[in-house]
């Protein structure tokens, strides 16, 4: 059965292996050991509520089989955006050129640095291992993070937003980044997404200019990815779609990938979610549904057949229950595949 579960030190190595393993860019999951251990041991502090006043919490999930115990995934939350830094995008907007006497109006698409989705809610840090992109297992790791946030609401924002990869090549050559940003970071594309795994984005205000860039003046391989998404999240977004979220006049200042915004309550998952108490037995059929327990620091949320009904309680299979580390009567949620 596959679990989604929070991250412990344990799970190094197979994180390790899978950044290793995918072609997807994970910009905030560093491939170095110590930074990757920061990471995780950031992430234990906000599963126990232990962030010690030093800023908002973050949260790193993994997937992992409970039969063969491997791992095949991971996805995170920040509860904040930017976790007390500035969170910078660039916001496409489109300024009005007239001329009465000539009698000529233009709209020209023109790109300003931004901080406004700072304190958002981010859904980030989500790879899956090649095999599973067609799988449940898929819906499972990515959903599973509103599971999370349904259970903890008071913790996070109304609002959560998703970067999505943008344009780049098999070399890491990426169009957006060449014609914009490396005009004033002396750094190639991935050097910059290096820098930014490591840290945040705050070094985007130390360097870049705070004027507007006109896109019509940029190269037109360049204007062209603009909010286009890298074929490797096309899965990525079409879960997200069904999910609620929607393109935002957002890009990622790094490669020019769009920006997905939602708000919460009005996602799939968290809109038809129920809470009850578990009643483990021996059942069998049913739809599928995500079913997780309501804890925090030992969250656990699988794939189940249930046979919803009306009452207080539901009946949920035995090894279900031994997945979610439930007995009878404790608090479970559910919500539909």
């Amino acid at each position: 059965m596959l679990l989604v579960r929070p991250s412990t030190f344990s799970d190094l190595a197979g994180i390790e292996r899978l950044l290793d393993d995918t072609d997807a860019r994970v910009t905030t999951l560093p491939k170095e050991r110590d930074k990757l251990s920061e990471k995780i041991s950031e992430s234990d502090d906000g599963f126990r509520g232990d962030t010690d006043g030093e800023g908002p919490s973050s949260f790193l999930f993994v997937l992992q089989d409970t039969d063969s115990n491997e791992l095949y995934g991971t996805s995170g939350i920040d509860a904040e955006a930017g976790c007390g830094y500035p969170f910078f995008n660039y916001r496409l907007d489109e300024i009005v050129h007239a001329s009465h006497h000539l009698n000529i109006s233009s709209k020209v698409p023109v790109l300003f640095l931004s901080h406004e989705l700072t304190g958002r809610t981010l859904l980030r840090s989500f790879t899956i291992d090649p095999a599973l992109t067609k799988s449940d297992g898929f819906d499972l790791l990515s959903r599973a993070r509103l599971m999370y946030i349904a259970a903890n609401s008071d913790r996070f924002h109304q609002e959560v937003i998703a970067e999505i990869q943008g344009i780049f090549d098999e070399k890491g050559a990426c169009p957006f980044w060449d014609a914009v940003g490396r005009k004033f970071f002396d750094m190639d594309f991935l050097t910059a997404d290096y820098y930014c795994s490591m840290k945040s984005k705050t070094f985007m205000s130390e360097l870049i200019p705070q004027h507007p860039v006109y896109v019509p003046l940029l190269p037109p391989e360049a204007s062209a990815t603009i909010g286009q998404n890298h074929p490797a999240a096309n899965r990525t977004c079409q879960l997200l779609y069904r999910e609620g979220f929607h393109r935002s006049k957002f890009i990622d200042p790094f490669d020019g990938g769009p920006v997905l915004k939602a708000q919460l309550r009005y996602t799939h998952t968290i809109s038809n979610i129920r809470f009850k108490t578990a009643r483990p037995s021996d059942v069998v059929g049913g739809m599928k549904y995500l079913i997780s327990n309501q804890s925090n620091q030992d969250f656990r949320c699988v794939i189940g057949t249930l046979v919803d009904g009306i009452g207080d309680s539901i009946r949920i299979s035995l090894d279900v229950a031994d997945a979610l580390n439930v007995q009878a009567g404790d608090d479970i949620a559910y919500s539909p595949l």
